[in-house]
């Protein structure tokens, strides 16, 4: 009887992230027609039932969900990259959303682990996140990832620390040096997510 209980107990939770991760996804407007494919299959993806987060590392299920958040100076106008060793690449901090958990929470988690320091959310978005990319990841374990980019916000000089197991390097870049840097060295995203960070910027 317990056992029936917390089975339903659990599909109803799954239901609830559900509805929650399709409201935020329904929330997030679309920066261009790539963005806007991106989200149909999402949204598509979270209804169909598929499992969302990720049980077994690197590639279990093959399709997952991801936070990621990119930590901006807002008066310098900077935003930090992270040197990702498994990727070899420059990224925004994140991580792989956990069995039931909210994908704020996620960022919360994660900017404690990575960087040491407290999840601000920018007001560009709030705690809403800002952009959404399906991704497929390079290297051994290849898997694809369904990502929430959330902005946070952070004064350069609070960064004093990161996580050495993961990242090799942090750099703080202005928005023009982000999109200055080749494209095969980032997330393959990542120029699209700085041309409608600028367009949202005040002025």
């Amino acid at each position: 009887m317990n056992s029936v209980n917390a089975t339903g107990a659990s599909d109803e939770r799954d239901q609830l992230l559900r509805a929650r991760l399709t409201s935020l996804l329904e929330g997030v407007p679309p920066w261009d027609e790539q963005e806007r494919v991106h989200l149909a299959e999402a949204v598509e993806w979270v209804a169909g039932g598929a499992p969302l987060y990720r049980v077994r590392k690197p590639d279990v299920p093959p399709v997952h969900l991801v936070s990621y958040f990119v930590v901006l100076d807002e008066k310098r106008g900077e935003l930090l990259l992270v040197a990702h060793r498994k990727a070899g690449l420059w990224l925004p901090s994140g991580g792989h959303v956990e069995p039931m958990e909210d994908p704020w929470d996620t960022v919360v988690r994660e900017c404690r682990e990575e960087l040491s320091i407290d999840a601000v959310p920018s007001a560009v978005a709030g705690r809403q996140p800002f952009f959404l990319t399906i991704t497929r990841t390079r290297g051994q374990g290849r898997h694809t990832d369904v990502s929430l980019w959330y902005v946070l916000r952070a004064d350069a000089g609070s960064v004093v620390t990161f996580d050495e197991d993961e990242f090799s390097a942090i750099k703080w870049l202005s928005l023009s040096q982000v999109l200055a840097e080749p494209g095969d060295t980032l997330d393959p995203h990542m120029h699209r997510f700085t041309r409608k960070l600028m367009a949202a910027q005040p002025g």
